[in-house]
């Protein structure tokens, strides 16, 4: 198990609920603070508040982009992913389209994802694969893409659909990206036992709203949760 404080520097503390107001997200980057979690990841409107309410911190802004589907056009992500910057965000997390994927269209997918982290001007691009939505044939597809387009990580889920990041998955991406490159875990992550199982499959990084609960749990019993 990672030391407490590297589980915290692991976590991107997450709200993208619709019905977010700006309470919630004052209180998220509060907790992200005390917590010292690496990032929170907010939708995009939130961008700004967010950088407000953790100024003088270290923790990263991360916000979301083509979320939750994919399915909206290359130009809109592209607009999307340079609105987000100018609004301070400092990681784009970006929803690989997932229907072009799946019917083939390679380059279509490389070419958009290219476009994001161009316009994401050397932050950290994370690519969210869906991958409950997946093959395994098209889950390799998926990294070797994410892999030629210059991002840094892939994510296994938006937590959107009908399930979120597993074991086999996480072992999946880290056996196809190789060592070096980045490896999210996203979706359902609500408990101390599955967020270190997934960390000991292979990711560096975990997407969840529960992470305040996670760190309480292990620095009240560590020794239950090995």
């Amino acid at each position: 198990m990672p030391p407490t404080n590297d589980l915290a520097r692991r976590i991107d503390h997450t709200l993208l609920k619709p019905e977010v107001l700006l309470q919630n997200i004052k209180t998220l980057c509060g907790e992200a603070r005390r917590c010292d979690f690496h990032a929170v990841c907010v939708n995009g409107s939130w961008v700004t508040e967010a950088r407000h309410f953790l100024a003088g911190s270290k923790v990263q802004v991360a916000t979301v982009v083509g979320f939750p589907l994919g399915a909206t056009d290359s130009d809109t992500k592209r607009f999307e992913t340079e609105a987000a910057v100018d609004n301070g965000a400092q990681e784009i997390d970006v929803v690989l389209n997932i229907g072009r994927l799946k019917g083939g269209d390679d380059e279509y997918v490389l070419r958009e994802l290219r476009d994001v982290v161009e316009a994401a001007d050397e932050r950290p691009v994370k690519v969210v694969l869906e991958t409950c939505l997946l093959t395994r044939e098209e889950k390799i597809r998926a990294c070797r893409l994410v892999l030629d387009s210059g991002a840094r990580f892939v994510k296994t889920s938006t937590g959107f659909s009908h399930a979120g990041a597993t074991i086999e998955d996480v072992k999946l991406l880290r056996e196809i990206v190789g060592e070096k490159f980045g490896v999210k875990a996203a979706g359902g992550i609500r408990d101390a036992l599955t967020a270190l199982a997934l960390i000991e499959a292979g990711a560096d990084r975990l997407g969840t709203s529960a992470g305040v609960a996670i760190m309480q749990t292990i620095v009240a019993a560590p020794g239950d949760v090995y």
